[in-house]
């Protein structure tokens, strides 16, 4: 039960930032973290993928409906969340029966960089590349890519970090 209410209040806290703060913020002009795929990376392990599919898609569509993006942000989410088992698979080895919530002290903090690092390089690529929906500027795009990637790794790694405990 607490648990469910760690994702319902994270799920709130993390739209609400995402919306009313950093979609305010451009750094450079083209830079802007998209921290609301914390949501999504910090469901436990052992969640149904069904149910992070709609969470996803859920979570990606509020966000598309405050920044006028027709579905971009629900289908770079729903994708997160479609690959986030086999990336969980791929960088962790949890026994059988164990459900940890990922992060430091849940993946150890090697595993859990290399998952957030893939993941939120899986969705950025196909966010901007469907917002430009050409391979015109590729190297912009790239550009793009992987600055905002960036800026938004170091948060999720710098919020992680202030979490104490286990929980």
């Amino acid at each position: 039960m607490i648990l469910f209410l760690q994702n319902i209040a994270r799920f709130i806290l993390v739209l609400l930032v995402q919306v009313f703060v950093l979609n305010n913020i451009r750094f450079s002009g083209f830079i802007n973290p998209y921290i609301y795929i914390l949501f999504i990376l910090l469901l436990p392990t052992r969640f149904p993928r069904s149910l992070s599919l709609i969470l996803g898609f859920i979570t990606g569509l509020i966000i598309d409906s405050f920044t006028n993006t027709p579905g971009i942000h629900a289908f770079a989410t729903v994708l997160l969340a479609y690959l986030r088992n086999p990336v969980i698979k791929a960088f962790t080895s949890i026994e059988e029966g164990v459900n940890p919530v990922p992060g430091f002290y849940g993946f150890g903090v090697g595993p859990f960089i290399k998952y957030v690092v893939t993941l939120v390089l899986l969705h950025h690529t196909a966010f901007f590349f469907l917002e430009v929906f050409s391979f015109m500027n590729a190297g912009q795009t790239v550009l793009r890519i992987l600055m905002n990637s960036f800026v938004t790794i170091t948060l999720i790694i710098g919020l992680q970090s202030l979490k104490s405990g286990k929980t």
